[in-house]
């Protein structure tokens, strides 16, 4: 007799029912070849910024496979994924629009959290989840610039949502473009899934093939010089190829009307002036040292403004010799190099991100902040 429970196959059963498809169907087709070839080139160029930032995340060095793309559903996936899973929601919008996502196991997510963290035990807790939702963001990003470098402009994506659930709750649309990928991090391999909507990636495989299909613009084809109109009838000397410039007199020896001054000329090459052409000059323009932040580095900013981060202030610091610190007994004054009454450092993470002036706030010290250090401050203190 039953006890009550639903095993994980009886809800897979139900939620496929719920979406119209039965359980083990398999994948309704295939690309087309020339639609299969756009998307896979277009993802293997993508390899490498997918492992940069996971490098950059973990600081370590990953190694990420070119991706197995076919299009599948999702009756296939869930025989794939594990009981539990985590699903990172993070939909196109803008020139593309449809579902968007990443899914990995649970230990995948709890590797990448202990590297970023620096942790040993890690469970997926909130905290966690918003770090693998910056990891996902953080390379969606690069995704969208090189959809922007083959020309598909104006993609923009949803923010971040990751959940721990289990696969049955994972939202899929019943026929989509499967990626997998193989990470090997810190002698570990594990697979990430990445899901595109099927008409999503019709569309990017569209753009991207009618791109590269597109005529190449003619080369600019370099404008013949013209003869310099006669100026007191010595001017029309000056109406030769270049190549026949060692027919040219000796220095000193000037042919008639080469001496003139000639109005509205640009120096050429070689030192030959040629009236009649207007220089089309440009000031140059210099990003600035200090750029802000970008409204996209907020998005992804936002996803994790629920992390704790640790403050403190320092005081001051001193250096003793190894013979000072073990002499030192209880009354013992250490003096520091800090003068009373400047600023002290207040660190997040143990780097200074301000200044300040101690308080006294009922029984317990603060500090009041007196200075924010600008970016290249920060950048020199650490």
């Amino acid at each position: 007799m039953s006890d009550g429970s639903i095993s994980q196959n009886e809800i897979d059963a139900l939620l496929s029912g719920m979406s119209g498809g039965s359980v083990g169907a398999p994948a309704g087709g295939a690309f087309t070849p020339a639609r299969q070839e756009a998307l896979q080139k277009f993802f293997d160029g993508n390899v490498p910024a997918l492992a940069a930032n996971l490098d950059s995340m973990t600081g370590k060095t990953v190694s990420v496979s070119n991706p197995v793309i076919e299009l599948s559903n999702r009756e296939a996936l869930l025989q794939k994924v594990p009981d539990m899973a985590v699903a990172v929601t993070i939909d196109f919008e803008g020139a593309l629009t449809g579902d968007h996502l990443f899914v990995l196991a649970p230990e995948f997510a709890e590797k990448l959290v202990s590297l970023v963290n620096n942790e040993e035990s890690v469970k997926i807790d909130d905290m966690a989840l918003s770090v693998i939702s910056e990891t996902v963001a953080q390379y969606v990003g690069k995704e969208i610039s090189a959809f922007d470098g083959q020309g598909i402009k104006g993609v923009t994506n949803m923010p971040a949502e990751a959940h721990h659930v289990p696969k049955a709750m994972v939202r899929l649309s019943q026929d989509f473009a499967l990626l997998t990928y193989s990470v090997t991090i810190d002698d570990g391999t594990f697979n990430l899934w990445e899901i595109i909507a099927k008409k999503t990636a019709e569309q990017i495989a569209d753009k991207l093939s009618k791109t590269e299909s597109a005529p190449q613009a003619a080369p600019v084809q370099p404008i013949p010089a013209q003869s310099a109109p006669d100026q007191g009838g010595g001017m029309g000397a000056m109406n030769m190829p270049m190549n026949g410039m060692n027919g040219m007199p000796q220095m000193g020896q000037q042919p008639m009307g080469m001496g003139m001054q000639m109005q509205g000329g640009v120096q050429a090459q070689g030192g030959m002036v040629m009236p009649g052409m207007n220089p089309n000059v440009q000031s140059v323009q210099f990003s600035p040292l200090l750029n802000g932040v970008t409204e996209a580095e907020q998005g992804n900013i936002g996803l994790i403004m629920d992390v704790f981060m640790e403050m403190t202030v320092e005081l001051g610091r001193t250096r003793k010799m190894i013979k000072e610190i073990l002499s030192m007994g209880e009354g013992h004054i250490i003096e520091l190099d800090k003068l009373a009454g400047e600023p002290v450092d207040i660190l997040v993470n143990h780097k200074p991100i301000a200044k300040g002036e101690v308080v006294v706030i009922d029984e317990n010290f603060g500090v009041r902040v007196t200075e924010i250090l600008s970016p290249a401050e920060r950048i020199s203190d650490t």
